[in-house]
């Protein structure tokens, strides 16, 4: 009898939590809301949940407010936005690195990713096999390849630097077609880029929203598209996965809340994301920034994001990649 009631009483805290965040649900949001994006101002990272953040502004009637707490490869702003209020006024809006990559890679987080309330992903941009024509004279991705295994460890790879989205998509291709590069890391895309343009390197796998531009212009030229299947606004591209199946590297926007916010409240900003996302401008300001819609539901975000943990946490163990912290 005795465990019966304690049953009993369980039950009916539990229908009282889940009765007061449907109530505040239905209230939401009654005031500003914050978005913390752990990256500088400027970036696709920045400008993805700006625009949706604008759109979503309007609809709520409530100012939708971005804020750029930066550093440590996007753990300082992550750490702020897992220890805020889980009420539904501060989310974060990340690409992988503290998401699905960073908790793998250093020792001491002050933040447990896998804690996070999953939301959605917004877009993707994928990364894609660049290389400098005057340094490269493959114009296929096999024709690269092979050149990689008949010159092990000669080519120069850039990437953003240890750890980032583009040193382990170049670890993956080396792990996965068999060949050896020599790694050279900068501090950022923007000093990569240049010295691959300038062919101080001679290939790059980076995220399209940054270099799409140099490959339109001729002073790049794009191999592969490390999406799962052709991209719809480059259709002439191949994916690398035709070359080496199961190979993916995409850079998403995803938005997560504080641990213990609110299923309904969860539930309800995905709904509205969702319709910002069916929005034709929306489409049209992603497309320009070379992003594809995502959207989808809060468990099929929190099926995507286990599935991306499981990659990368994969490729850094197979590729040995350290970093300190």
């Amino acid at each position: 009898m005795i465990k019966i009631r304690g049953l009993r009483a369980a039950f009916a805290v539990l229908a009282l939590v889940a009765a007061a965040g449907a109530a505040a649900a239905q209230d939401y949001p009654n005031r500003a809301v914050k978005i913390i994006v752990p990256f500088p101002a400027g970036g696709t990272a920045d400008a993805v949940p700006r625009l949706v953040g604008d759109w979503l502004s309007k609809k709520w009637g409530q100012p939708v407010i971005i804020e750029n707490p930066t550093g440590a490869a996007g753990n300082i702003g992550s750490e702020q936005a897992f220890r805020a209020d889980p009420d539904g006024y501060t989310l974060l809006s990340a690409p992988p690195p503290p998401l699905v990559i960073n908790q793998n890679l250093y020792k001491n987080l002050n933040f447990d990713a896998s804690k996070f309330e999953p939301i959605i992903v917004m877009a993707q941009v994928p990364n894609g096999v660049i290389v400098n024509p005057s340094k490269v004279s493959a114009k296929t991705l096999p024709e690269f390849l092979a050149y990689l295994k008949a010159n092990p460890g000669k080519v120069t790879s850039a990437t953003q630097g240890n750890g980032t989205t583009s040193h382990l998509t170049s670890e993956m291709l080396q792990l996965m077609a068999g060949v050896k590069v020599q790694h050279v890391p900068y501090r950022g895309t923007a000093p990569a880029l240049q010295d691959l343009v300038a062919g101080n390197v001679d290939f790059m796998c980076d995220n399209l929203g940054v270099s799409l531009p140099l490959v339109q212009s001729g002073k790049l030229r794009l191999l592969a598209v490390a999406t799962a299947k052709p991209m719809a606004s480059l259709p002439n591209v191949p994916t690398v996965a035709q070359t080496l199946p199961g190979f993916e590297s995409v850079a998403w926007y995803a938005v997560v809340a504080p641990p213990g916010t609110p299923k309904a409240i969860t539930e309800k900003i995905n709904a509205d994301i969702n319709e910002a996302l069916r929005d034709p401008a929306i489409q049209e300001r992603l497309k320009k920034l070379s992003a594809e819609v995502v959207g989808g539901s809060t468990a099929e975000t929190a099926k995507y994001l286990g599935a991306e943990v499981d990659r990368w946490n994969k490729v850094i163990k197979d590729a040995n990649v350290k970093i300190g912290g």
